[in-house]
């Protein structure tokens, strides 16, 4: 077992150190939050160890939970790799892309291996369906929440958008071309509403849209592609496949088939794959465990979260020059 710490105790902090702490892959040895209030509540109804300095908890640890604000992930992210620990770091991976791009750099200098949080890659709807997104050429994405004050300190694409940002980038193999965005902010000091089209070299274009002030939640993104529509519902857990084949010689007398003006005729076949309920930030811990144990490449690496936060930057870079503009 891996030998685990968790840095900050806050809404996510308390989830991860209940997870780790029943995990077979890791010893959780305790966890360090600046707030007395935080670590007097998790004492008192957990029994986790608090550690009094960051330091001390490093120092006990084989792996480092990072789920502290993203403003303070990339000095706990240095400190852990210059002490040769393993971290797990919540999205987005920093607060800059220039951060981000120091911390792979640590991790491979000392040679530690580093995990983004980005949960959605484990939810069951969308590990359900990848294998059969095969070079998708539309994508449209729906990330909408009810207002919550926790979060609202960044951008709404980094609180939500940033989720589906990484989902794209994982099924497009192929670079950004272009990104066009825009941003209102309606209750906060930062967007709070977003929409953002992105363009990849091979033709690729991704439409993306996230709200957190929406009067329901939402977590939809459908991918087009060739004779095939892929829909996967996050929040529901649910998806679709939607496929189009050549008609047989006898078709059925209910098949729903498609003509067009060419003659070329299309039969559509439903399939609801099945779906297997798991807890993704348990599995996303413990995958990371795998790799560590393992030696193997993590499911979402450092790579992986700086790309993300870099395409995420590019949209909100969108905003300033919105803003410019209209000036």
């Amino acid at each position: 077992m891996l030998k685990v710490g968790v840095l900050g105790a806050g809404h996510l902090g308390k989830i991860h150190l209940r997870l780790l702490a029943q995990s077979e892959k890791y010893d959780l040895i305790g966890f360090y939050d600046p707030s007395t209030e935080n670590v007097k509540n998790v004492v008192m109804n957990f029994g986790y160890k608090s550690f009094d300095s960051i330091d001390e908890l490093i120092d006990a640890v084989d792996v480092v939970d990072i789920v502290t604000p993203t403003l303070s992930h990339f000095d706990c992210a240095k400190n852990a790799i210059e002490k040769g620990r393993h971290i797990f770091i919540e999205k987005p991976i920093t607060n800059t892309v220039l951060e981000a791009e120091a911390i792979k750099t640590l991790a491979s200098q000392y040679h530690v291996r580093g995990q983004v949080g980005h949960v959605e890659r484990f939810n069951p709807a969308f590990t359900a369906v990848k294998h059969k997104i095969n070079n998708p050429m539309f994508i449209e994405t729906h990330r909408l929440a009810e207002f919550n004050p926790r979060g609202t300190d960044v951008p709404v694409v980094l609180d939500l958008m940033i989720h589906d940002i990484d989902i794209i980038l994982s099924v497009v193999k192929s670079k950004v071309k272009n990104v066009h965005a825009s941003g209102i902010s309606v209750i906060s000091k930062t967007p709070d509403i977003a929409n953002a089209r992105i363009e990849f070299e091979n033709g690729c274009v991704a439409n993306l849209t996230a709200s957190r002030i929406s009067m329901k939640n939402m977590r939809k993104t459908r991918f087009f592609q060739k004779d095939a529509y892929i829909s996967v519902n996050f929040l529901s857990k649910e998806s679709e496949v939607v496929r189009m084949k050549d008609v047989p010689e006898k078709p059925d007398e209910f098949a729903m088939i498609l003509q067009n003006d060419e003659g070329i005729k299309k039969q559509i076949y439903f399939e609801t794959p099945e779906i297997t309920n798991n807890n993704a930030i348990l599995d996303e811990l413990e995958t990371f465990a795998d790799a560590i144990i393992n030696n193997t490449t993590p499911v979402v690496t450092l790579e992986n979260g700086a790309d993300a936060l870099r395409v995420a930057q590019r949209i909100i870079d969108c905003f300033k020059t919105e803003k410019d503009l209209k000036v």
